[in-house]
């Protein structure tokens, strides 16, 4: 597949060039970074305007009642992508470092352990999802519209959970092989057939907030079909060569291989459902306020989930390039890669948030199906606090990413908790219950990013993630290999 110039690109290359005039990056690894960073930018981006227009097209359709159950459905959906996304941070490590030693062989086995492991987990939740969604619905809220349009939504997309584990994966496998390009292409074009879908169905067939769980699943089903097939056979047709092949009548299971899965995963399952978690009581606060400001904060999550989306690129850019440098057992430039993705990572933020700032009201307006509706002007303010927010995420984001690489994922864990149990939480529930009110909200984004920010970096800025990262390194090729 020709690859061909994109505007993101182009943008990020700029960013990364007035970083280096500056001499606070260096010119090769900023470019490096570049390469890796925006096709996940891009898949971030096409992922997260499918969610948002899952919301768009369930509020133009059907109003505020129905935008309120995707979203108390959405907790549960996370969870697919806690699991998937945590196990694939021990993907990633082990592929990245495995893929810079030359050992190709063990990054195969790598990546079907985790398939394993990833499908072994999830179906039991899955499970849950389809048998009980209006238990699970109701333990956020007792309001009947919602809560049946959010039980009829989590039923159907249950069936997508183990799909959407297994793409996080594949995916995180390719990028830390250095292939970034193919994840975006398969990832992102399900995301745009996700959105065409749920237009079908919605709109044309009427079929509300379950025609958008229906194209959330199909979606999710096309792009591992794609990845597995690709990964089997070395290339896919209309995308391409694949970086590495994995053998599919290799070994599955190896008790090495799931320790080490486990054991750098598991603290990134914490990390990643800290805010599955917490958007439990989140929600429930915010319904404290009523049905108009929880309408309101969901769109601006959905928009903070577009402005997050340098992140996607950024960790996953240190992810690969730190373990990459770790498996040649250069870990002074594998702290470099650390510093500077941060700094880049900042910027990019810095320039996301002002966009967002710029047409905050038009956004907003995206969402809903009447330009006087009452929650515009509460969301609007949301997304002008949330777009300052934002700004620290650049180096908790890329910090997290080179701390995965390394095997040292507790320390972005524990930073999570912190942000969002031991602050965010807490001032949105003071919000509800005193005088501080919607002021709550606004001042829980910047708890949910700038502890962690502090914490991650003070946690990089040690070096003792160097000692971490040994106990997982492979062996390199000698010449005698």
């Amino acid at each position: 597949m020709v690859r061909v110039p994109n505007p993101l690109q182009a943008l990020l290359t700029v960013i990364g060039r007035l970083l280096a005039r500056l001499g606070l990056i260096s010119g090769p690894r900023a470019n490096e970074t570049v390469e890796l960073a925006w096709p996940r930018i891009v898949t971030g981006i096409a992922r997260m305007s499918k969610s948002a227009a899952d919301v768009a097209m369930v509020g133009v359709a059907l109003g505020p009642a129905a935008i309120a159950g995707v979203g108390f459905a959405g907790p549960y959906w996370g969870i697919a992508f806690s699991i998937g996304g945590g196990l694939a941070a021990g993907t990633i490590a082990l592929v990245s470092q495995r893929y810079g030693a030359r050992r190709f062989d063990q990054a195969g086995q790598a990546i079907r352990s985790s398939a394993v492991l990833v499908i072994v987990v999830t179906i039991p939740v899955s499970v849950a999802f389809w048998t009980y969604p209006t238990a699970l619905i109701s333990v956020l809220t007792n309001d009947p519209a919602p809560l049946e349009y959010g039980a009829d939504y989590l039923q159907l997309v249950a069936l997508g959970v183990p799909f959407a584990a297994l793409n996080l994966i594949g995916s995180r496998a390719l990028i830390g092989a250095d292939d970034a390009w193919t994840p975006m292409v398969l990832r992102g074009t399900g995301a745009v057939a996700n959105i065409a879908l749920n237009a079908v169905f919605i709109f044309g067939l009427g079929l509300g907030v379950v025609g958008a769980a229906v194209g959330t699943v199909l979606s999710n089903v096309f792009v591992t079909v794609g990845i597995a097939v690709g990964l089997a056979n070395g290339r896919l047709p209309g995308v391409g060569e694949f970086p590495i092949t994995v053998a599919a009548t290799g070994r599955y299971l190896d008790l090495a291989t799931f320790k080490d899965l486990i054991t750098i995963g598991t603290p990134v399952i914490g990390r990643n459902s800290v805010w599955t978690v917490a958007r439990f009581p989140a929600l429930a606060f915010v319904g404290l306020f009523g049905q108009t400001t929880v309408a309101a904060y969901i769109i601006t999550r959905r928009i903070w989930g577009l402005m997050n989306t340098p992140g996607w690129g950024f960790g996953l850019a240190a992810s690969s390039l730190v373990g990459q440098e770790l498996g040649r057992d250069d870990e002074e430039t594998a702290e470099a890669f650390g510093r500077e993705i941060t700094i880049f990572s900042v910027a990019t933020y810095g320039v996301a948030a002002v966009i967002v700032l710029a047409f905050a009201p038009q956004i907003v307006r995206l969402f809903v199906g009447s330009s006087t509706d009452v929650s515009i002007p509460i969301a609007v303010a949301m997304v002008y606090a949330s777009a300052f927010a934002i700004i620290p995420q650049g180096v908790s984001s890329a910090i997290a990413g080179a701390l995965d690489a390394t095997g040292d994922t507790r320390w972005p864990f524990y930073s999570r908790v912190v942000g969002m149990f031991g602050v965010s939480i807490p001032l949105i529930y003071l919000g509800a219950t005193t005088a501080l009110g919607v002021w709550g909200i606004y001042l829980s984004f910047f708890g949910e990013t700038l502890v962690p920010a502090v914490i991650n970096y003070y946690r990089f800025a040690t070096g003792k993630w160097k000692k971490i990262s040994r106990g997982y390194r492979p062996e390199p090729v000698t010449s005698t290999d």
